[in-house]
C-alpha cells in the first residue's frame, strides 16, 4: 500500500509547541482548517470541516512531544482507514515532524492531490510556529478544480 511522506522543521520552535498545534483544536484550526471541532483525547474524534466536506479522525494515539496518531473514520472513500501520523523529535534548534498518511489502498489521481495539499498545510504549520499566522482553509493555497 502506499504513503504520503512528509518530513518539515520549525526553527526555534520547542516540542511543546507543535505538540500543541497538533492535538488541540485552537491548535489545529490555526493552520489546518478554521471549521475544526471535537475531543482531542485518545478515543475521541475530531472533525476537520472545508466547506461542504470534510474528514472525521478517531485519535488513536497521543504520546506527548513525540507521536500523534489518528484514523480516517469518515470522509472520502479513498482516506477511509488510513492513517495519519505525526513524529516529532528534537535536532539542535530544529523541531523536526515526520508526517505518514498510510494505506492508500492504490496511488489514484485524489492521492496525489492529497500529497500536495498536505504539503500546503505543513507549510502553513511551519508559518504557524515560526510567525504567528498559518494559511488554515479557506486562505491556503488552491490548487485545482477538486477546490
Amino acid at each position: 500500500m502506499p504513503d504520503i511522506l512528509h518530513k518539515v522543521g520549525f526553527k526555534s520552535s520547542s516540542l511543546d509547541d507543535v505538540y500543541r498545534a497538533l492535538t488541540t483544536v485552537e491548535g489545529l484550526s490555526g493552520w489546518w482548517t478554521i471549521d475544526t471541532h471535537g475531543e482531542s483525547k485518545v478515543g475521541g474524534v475530531l472533525r476537520f470541516r472545508f466547506g461542504t466536506g470534510g474528514f472525521d479522525m478517531k485519535v488513536l494515539e497521543l504520546h506527548p512531544v513525540k507521536r500523534v496518531l489518528w484514523q480516517v473514520i469518515d470522509g472520502p472513500e479513498e482516506w477511509i482507514g488510513t492513517k495519519i501520523s505525526f513524529a516529532l523529535d528534537r535536532q539542535g534548534e530544529w523541531t523536526i515532524l515526520l508526517f505518514k498518511h498510510e494505506g492508500w489502498k492504490e496511488p489514484v489521481e485524489f492521492m496525489h492531490h492529497c500529497s500536495t495539499k498536505w504539503a500546503v498545510f505543513l507549510l502553513s504549520l511551519k508559518s504557524l510556529l515560526e510567525t504567528g499566522k498559518g494559511a488554515p482553509w479557506p486562505n491556503e493555497i488552491k490548487l485545482d478544480a477538486w477546490e
